[in-house]
């Protein structure tokens, strides 16, 4: 029985030694080369004392972080990815409740650190990969390993500003790499394209699949996401058949007529997440690959990633929206309602998580951890965790689940419950419009909506005054050059927020 993410690569490296394991444009490591190194990473933490250690790698979006990552995995630790993009306040803050005794640098990061009020111990990667490997230590590490134990650590955001660490273990990652691989149908003739940032949970799609099944994935160059054109450029030089994006990264490509000049014709499977794929766009990207799979995936980091997925096997007409669809295996989905109690179809609920994809919490964050992993309320016999996602979904006609909106976007707006993704998916609908946003005011009580797009805003109202009822209609709308994008490409719904904040003190 596996209880190691790692047995991936030791089963890997024996098949194809010397196959490109992960790559960027300009630089490519094999199988071996991530085996070799990794191993002598595992063998220095081990020599220098960091054991069951949670282990900060500091490095740019490059292959050489993912071989870092596996070669503190190797030590037996646990991995914290972060990244010079990352505010340096954040950082701080990451650094302040780890107290990590090691980070891992680069050249370039080395600098940074120096500058952090940081005591640890401070690594270079191009130092630590010389270290001869200690097979007798790694193997010692390894028979003193079990499945529960950490794999990594990821920061999210909270709610009170303050980061939290989402911990992982060997075992929801390996239940997870299994799932989605199935639901994917990867291969080692798989060519993945990489477009999350590399301190997310989502780039483990590409990164644990590859390593499973001794596939390649492409560490795509950030500055193509804002030039849709040589992004595919990119797909077809590398013959990247494979894309696990979330929907602003592929609507880009869609809205801005790319299809018209260049087609990515490698590509045969895209799954996508984060948000709801506008339908308008998401029948462009499928007219255009016919041939292709599509599948949309839903989870929270919470849940290792992704614990739902929906393969596109049927049409869409433009006022549905795809379905979140099933749970993966070994994964329940309980819909419960404000009584704890289950939905039943068409009732609006929130989507909790039960099943071995729950991570183990939030890392030195216990009051946190029980307010979000809680006992099962259906259960009253024994104790059983689920994880509230604080999503909204309902079950359609077809007995479907689909992800309506997060709580958090849920209003009450002249006297009337009101789901903002609601309003956004009507607007995504109209004719012209490339992507939008909907937030609210709380302050003056105001409905708010951007958008980028060739169409006037007394347009968009007279087109949403067919579809929606009077109060869901915006109180203001916006027209802005481009929607704002958190690092891994989701809307950044906080820098709207604060775009009404300074315009009410310009006033």
């Amino acid at each position: 029985m596996q209880n190691n993410i790692l047995e991936y690569l030791d089963h890997t490296v024996k098949q194809f030694p010397n196959k490109i394991a992960y790559a960027n444009d300009k630089i490519g490591f094999s199988f071996q080369e991530v085996y070799n190194q990794a191993r002598s990473i595992g063998t220095f933490l081990n020599t220098e004392g960091i054991y069951k250690e949670p282990v900060v790698v500091f490095m740019s979006k490059h292959p050489k972080t993912i071989v870092a990552f596996y070669g503190v995995v190797y030590g037996a630790n646990f991995y914290v990815p972060i990244d010079e993009e990352m505010p340096l306040v954040r950082i701080e803050l990451i650094l302040k409740n780890l107290k990590p005794k090691a980070i891992i640098c680069d050249e370039r990061s080395i600098e940074i650190v120096k500058t952090f009020e940081y005591s640890g111990a401070v690594y270079l990667y191009d130092d630590i990969i010389q270290t001869s490997i200690d097979e007798v230590v790694l193997h010692k590490v390894r028979e003193n390993s079990i499945d529960t134990d950490p794999i990594y650590v990821v920061f999210t955001s909270g709610s009170t500003g303050i980061p939290k660490g989402v911990v992982a273990c060997h075992r929801s990652v390996i239940d997870y790499i299994e799932n989605l691989t199935d639901v994917l149908e990867i291969n080692e003739n798989s060519v993945f394209g990489n477009q999350v940032p590399l301190y997310f949970d989502a780039c483990l799609k590409e990164l644990c699949s590859s390593l499973k099944f001794g596939a390649t994935t492409y560490i795509i160059p950030k500055s193509l996401f804002m030039f849709p054109l040589k992004l595919v450029e990119f797909l077809n030089e590398y013959k990247i058949n494979t894309v696990c994006w979330v929907v602003t990264a592929l609507t880009m490509i869609s809205a801005f007529k790319v299809f018209d000049k260049l087609i990515p014709k490698y590509l045969h499977t895209i799954a996508f997440g984060s948000e709801v794929f506008p339908m308008k766009q998401f029948q462009i990207w499928k007219e255009t690959l016919p041939n292709a799979k599509f599948i949309n995936l839903y989870g929270p980091t919470e849940a290792t990633g992704m614990c739902c997925y929906y393969k596109v096997e049927r049409e869409f007409g433009f006022d549905e929206t795809i379905p979140i669809g099933r749970p993966f295996k070994n994964t329940d989905i309980l819909l419960l309602d404000n009584d704890n109690k289950l939905a039943v179809k068409g009732e609006l609920g929130e989507i909790c998580v039960r099943g071995t994809s729950l991570t183990l919490g939030y890392y030195n964050d216990f009051d946190k951890t029980n307010e979000s992993f809680v006992q099962n309320p259906l259960n009253k016999s024994y104790p059983e965790l689920i994880y509230r996602t604080g999503d909204l979904g309902r079950y359609n006609e077809s007995g479907e689940l689909v992800f309506v909106s997060r709580k958090d976007y849920q209003i009450k707006h002249m006297g009337h419950r009101i789901e903002l993704g609601e309003i956004e998916v009507n607007v995504n609908m109209i004719d012209g419009i490339k992507s939008t946003c909907c937030i609210y005011n709380n302050e003056n009580e105001k409905i708010m909506l951007y958008y980028v797009g060739e169409v006037s805003t007394k347009e968009v109202i007279a087109n949403l005054k067919k579809r929606l009822p009077r109060y869901m209609i915006p109180n203001s709308i916006e027209v802005l050059e481009n929607i704002p994008l958190t690092a891994n490409g989701k809307i950044d719904r906080a820098i709207l927020k604060e775009r009404i904040n300074i315009k009410k003190k310009g006033k």
